[in-house]
């Protein structure tokens, strides 16, 4: 199973969908993908760690505050991250931890400003679960 396909090349937004076996990979695999449009990912080293204890209403609240989260970690802490580690979920809340560097300006790649709901969606399917998701660019 692939973790993550981008889907649409719009001008304003990337559009990917992600995939996991269960809800932390499906998770892990979201961040990664947008990861991979932020910055060049697979130089990024996983120096520093930090936790990440995200709530919301539902499944979907909790990706998109889960994404919008760790954008916002890129500015606030001037951090770049590549590895991804939920330890605990649920529909609606999660707890993980967040592996990455400082930005450097030879690894960034496109500025994501926000998650959007344009086809925003997030299901389970048969061999477990996928999500839509745009990203303002």
């Amino acid at each position: 199973m692939e973790k993550f396909k981008f889907i649409d090349s719009i001008t304003s937004d990337v559009l990917f969908e992600a995939y996991g076996k269960s809800l932390k990979s499906l998770f892990e695999n979201a961040a990664e993908a947008m990861f991979s449009v932020m910055c060049k990912i697979d130089k990024v080293e996983p120096k520093s760690e930090q936790k990440v204890s995200i709530k919301a209403d539902s499944l979907e609240d909790l990706m998109v505050n889960w994404l919008q989260a760790l954008i916002a970690q890129v500015d606030i802490e001037g951090m770049f991250y590549s590895k991804f580690r939920i330890i605990e979920i649920d529909e609606k809340h999660l707890i993980g931890f967040i592996y990455g560097e400082p930005v450097s300006q030879e690894k960034g790649s496109t500025v994501v400003k926000a998650v959007t709901y344009y086809k925003f969606k997030v299901k389970k399917v048969k061999d477990g679960y996928m999500c839509v998701v745009s990203l303002d660019i």
